[in-house]
């Protein structure tokens, strides 16, 4: 098999890439490992940036997200019983965001893909990308029995932190930055209206908690929990109890419960690799950054990185100029590592850290209460959480 590009990762990131190029002319082929049945049962963050709602509008895919998704123009920052709200309308500019699942948004991608007869490859076992230093690098896949090559010109690792596209690259070809939380996220979905219409972050002495909603008859909801706690330790009832423990009153009185669809527990991480191409290989999204999902940037610092590699892949392939593709790594890591900044800033200042002093704790609370007192401060904020320019 041959083809110009060739993407490791069916998720979000793989796709919009794939769909992007096609409707350029330019030849795609994603390997999956997962069947699609099981991409599309993630359950991942729906939080999306204007510039990342333009992508999937460009990649002919925002139809079913402009007519279902939600448009928020702010958030409630919750906090000794008390809500304030973040205006990001107003404080941005007049962008705002989009709240539209990521399930939703990977089955739109889906669909693009079939429509225009694109190849996405499931059950791609081994997938190994070789002669990634050469002019003539491929990927080789196992089905069954049969070990499947694939000559490409490029190479995009879209697999994710645990894919094989970062481990091709030689350990002293590469950096790798990590800061691992001392808690995660306890996170339930269930079919009940959202508590808010916006969405609630709220700090609190026993820990950090998250309102969130899909639609409005879709809410997920998150409370900070140990590291050493497993998703057997909460019932569906001991999980609401210390939600509302952890909202203002009146905001708990109105919280609707019900049964959990999904429970997962998710340890909160901060990673980057550098650089993020080696040779004919080029990382991005998971493969090469996470952040903590407290500022909404995972998916969108992915969205960014495609951005990048999209008009690197135009200008090498319509007009001969490799220029992009040579600083790709760079442009992509500056925002990657703002991104970092801003979820890092969000989980220090909103979460309860088990081995904080007193100290650290009296300039938590400073930092929040220089930030809701601030215009220029909230400006920050709004500008961070509706995405950084392009």
């Amino acid at each position: 098999m041959k083809t110009s590009v060739c993407i490791i990762g069916g998720g979000p990131s793989g796709l919009m890439l794939s769909q992007l190029l096609h409707l350029k002319g330019i030849d795609t082929i994603v390997l999956e490992r997962q069947s699609r049945e099981y991409v599309l049962s993630r359950i991942r963050a729906g939080v999306l940036e204007h510039g990342f709602a333009e992508l999937m509008r460009e990649a002919q895919c925002g139809e079913r997200m402009d007519r279902e998704g939600e448009i928020h123009d702010g958030f409630f920052i919750a906090h000794e019983g008390q809500l304030d709200r973040v205006d990001l309308h107003k404080h941005s500019g007049g962008n705002s965001v989009v709240v539209y699942g990521q399930t939703e948004l990977t089955r739109d991608l889906y669909e693009g893909r079939d429509r225009m007869k694109g190849q996405v490859i499931h059950n791609a076992e081994d997938v190994q990308p070789h002669d990634l230093t050469t002019d003539t690098p491929y990927v080789t896949y196992r089905d069954g029995d049969e070990i499947i090559r694939i000559d490409c010109d490029f190479v995009i690792g879209a697999d994710g932190f645990h894919g094989v596209s970062r481990k091709s690259i030689p350990k002293d070809k590469i950096t790798e930055y990590e800061k691992v939380y001392p808690f995660g996220w306890l996170g339930v979905l269930s079919r009940t209206p959202p508590v808010s219409p916006e969405l609630v972050y709220a700090k609190h002495e026993r820990g950090f908690a998250l309102c969130s909603l899909r639609s409005q008859v879709l809410s997920r909801y998150y409370i900070q929990v140990p590291l050493t706690d497993n998703v057997e330790d909460w019932s569906d009832d001991a999980f609401w109890a210390e939600l509302k423990r952890r909202l203002p009153a009146e905001l708990a009185a109105q919280l609707v419960t019900g049964p959990s669809i999904e429970k997962s527990i998710a340890p909160l991480r901060s990673f980057v690799a550098e650089p993020m191409r080696y040779g004919k290989l080029f990382l991005a999204g998971d493969a090469a950054h996470i952040v903590p999902p407290t500022g909404a940037r995972g998916l969108n610092s992915a969205a960014s990185d495609i951005y990048y590699l999209y008009h690197a892949m135009l200008q090498h392939y319509q007009q001969g100029d490799s220029s992009g593709l040579d600083g790709y790594s760079a442009k992509a890591l500056a925002r990657v590592w703002k991104a970092q900044r801003f979820s890092w800033w969000m989980t220090t200042m909103l979460h309860t850290f088990p081995e904080a002093i007193s100290y650290d704790q009296k300039l938590q609370q400073t930092d929040l209460a220089y930030l809701l007192s601030s215009e220029k401060a909230l400006g920050s904020l709004a500008e961070n959480y509706v995405g950084l320019p392009f």
